[in-house]
């Protein structure tokens, strides 16, 4: 007999600094699938906006101050933006660093558990250059 598979739409809200904000949201995430009662399946994770992110790092002070040095490499803060000029606003490079980035995520899970490496922690990355509430949209799909 296979089972129906069964999907839970739940909303994350996120507090943030902007500027590159990182944020473990892992467990939010593992409260919203605890929630769902589902065993098997997977979470599908998606930031709404155009100026974040959502990954997954090992969330230590060294490797979150490393992935901001890296970011601003690529995408400097201080870079000659067209969007600046087009629309006079300050966050270009906020677009740029969310466009390589990425505004979603996928994460399988078993036996009601997230399918995570030991050092590996589920990250909301703000790019803009201002406080936000960030909203993280968690589509489970299971049984």
């Amino acid at each position: 007999m296979v089972a129906c598979a069964k999907v839970i739409s739940k909303t994350i809200q996120v507090e943030t600094k902007g500027h590159s904000d990182v944020i473990d949201v892992t467990s939010d995430v593992e409260k919203v699938l605890e929630r769902a009662g589902l065993v098997d399946g997977i979470v599908s994770l998606f930031v709404v906006g155009s100026t974040a992110g959502i990954t997954t790092i090992e969330y230590e002070p060294g490797l979150v101050h490393d992935i901001k040095v890296a970011l601003d490499k690529v995408a400097p803060e201080n870079g000659h933006y067209e969007h600046h000029e087009r629309w006079g606003d300050d966050n270009g490079h906020s677009h740029i660093r969310a466009s390589l980035m990425g505004p979603s995520l996928t994460i399988p899970f078993s036996n009601k558990k997230l399918l995570v490496g030991t050092w590996q922690q589920i990250v909301l990355i703000d790019f803009d250059t201002r406080p936000r509430t960030r909203e993280v949209i968690a589509q489970i799909i299971g049984s």
